[in-house]
């Protein structure tokens, strides 16, 4: 599957190029005052990221998708594999959404997954404090992927938000369908 670019063409500095205020951010709102130029160096810079995995049985076929916002240009991402579960897809659209940051960066990360959620924000530190063993001694399902979002997310200051699957949140919906599509190509 791969990547794509959307919005004005510009791409920010933290996926790529130079960055470009978003028409209707609080730099619009500052700019007819004569400050936007002072707000634009102290605003902090935040990435947004929705993500999603899908699978056609689990295990079965999976897909996922991460869409990165920034200044008000896109970049979507998006992949699958042949035999999977749908949480190691919903960790593998994270993982992959924080790897393609560029620089050390401020994230919001939306998902619909609470196991990503809670695992990253409650359970993490427990795991590897035990060897990457539950509270019940057995080893922790999708080490492998842990650790890797582990270290893609010590790279940044990140927060973690849960968003309510199939409940029309626009960018939720967008990343679900490139998810159900990436699918399709192992099918």
């Amino acid at each position: 599957m791969g990547e794509a670019w959307r919005g004005r063409g510009v791409s920010p500095s933290i996926l790529t190029g130079r960055t470009t205020p978003r028409r209707g951010s609080p730099v619009d709102y500052y700019d007819s005052c004569g400050v936007a130029e002072q707000l634009l160096k102290t605003m902090p810079k935040v990435v947004e990221v929705f993500t999603d995995g899908a699978c056609k049985g689990n295990p079965g076929p999976g897909g996922w998708a991460a869409l990165l916002r920034f200044n008000g240009v896109e970049k979507v991402l998006s992949g699958g594999e042949r035999r999977t579960t749908n949480n190691r897809m919903e960790m593998t659209a994270a993982i992959k959404a924080l790897e393609a940051l560029k620089r050390p960066s401020r994230v919001v990360v939306n998902t619909d997954s609470q196991y990503l959620r809670l695992g990253i924000t409650q359970w993490l530190a427990n795991w590897k404090r035990r060897g990457w063993r539950t509270s019940q001694g057995t080893p922790v399902k999708n080490a492998d992927l842990w650790r890797q979002l582990d270290e893609a997310a010590s790279r940044h200051e990140v927060e973690w938000h849960w968003v309510a699957g199939h409940s029309g949140h626009h960018e939720n919906t967008l990343v679900d369908s490139l998810a159900r599509d990436a699918v399709r190509q192992f099918l």
